[in-house]
């Protein structure tokens, strides 16, 4: 059971640990469009981007795939940009005109990439465990509701800074996805 809770904090530490903020600022530029009423579309993607990062897992613990470090350490910004960018081109009108299917891939291709971040530190921790798959759900628990707190914080904020103080949404959108593509560039390019 100790080893059980130690997976799920581990999952939750992964997300909500500021010196790896990628994962941070991905799931703000992922929820930024979106409002409290939409609830039930941003969480059902961030479960999509947990599995993802989950399927990377499994794949990579039971040696089923083989990364370049230095590849997916540079896409993981990538994926951070292109989500900002997304916002930014089309102001968060999209979440109304753009089909599920389309961001449920998108959402869990970036899962992949995050979780092929993380699996080789993840590898180390498991050692040679012949029973990885129960640790892994737990991880990935852990991970699901560090998520959701992220995302919950989000939606607050973007809450406060369109009620409040009276910021319209396509503003707050391209705010906090130009501060986010900020903060994401450097990484890129000391990647």
């Amino acid at each position: 059971m100790e080893q059980l809770q130690l997976f799920f904090e581990l999952g939750l530490t992964h997300v909500l640990d500021i010196n790896g903020y990628d994962h941070i600022l991905f799931l703000a530029a992922l929820a930024a469009p979106y409002l409290f009423s939409n609830w039930k579309k941003i969480l059902f993607l961030v479960t999509v981007f947990t599995v993802g990062h989950t399927i990377s897992l499994i794949l990579s613990s039971y040696n089923l795939v083989k990364i370049n470090s230095d590849m997916v350490e540079f896409l993981i910004p990538v994926t951070i940009a292109i989500t900002a960018l997304f916002n930014i081109f089309f102001h968060g009108k999209t979440i109304k005109d753009t089909k599920v299917g389309v961001v449920f891939f998108i959402t869990l291709f970036f899962g992949i990439i995050h979780g092929l971040g993380f699996s080789n530190y993840f590898k180390m921790i498991i050692g040679s465990e012949s029973n990885k798959l129960l640790p892994l759900i737990e991880f990935a628990l852990g991970v699901e509701v560090a998520q959701v707190i992220i995302v919950l914080v989000v939606l607050i904020l973007g809450g406060l800074v369109q009620n409040i103080l009276n910021v319209s949404k396509r503003i707050w959108v391209v705010v906090i996805s130009s501060v986010i593509l900020g903060l994401v560039i450097p990484m890129l390019l000391s990647r």
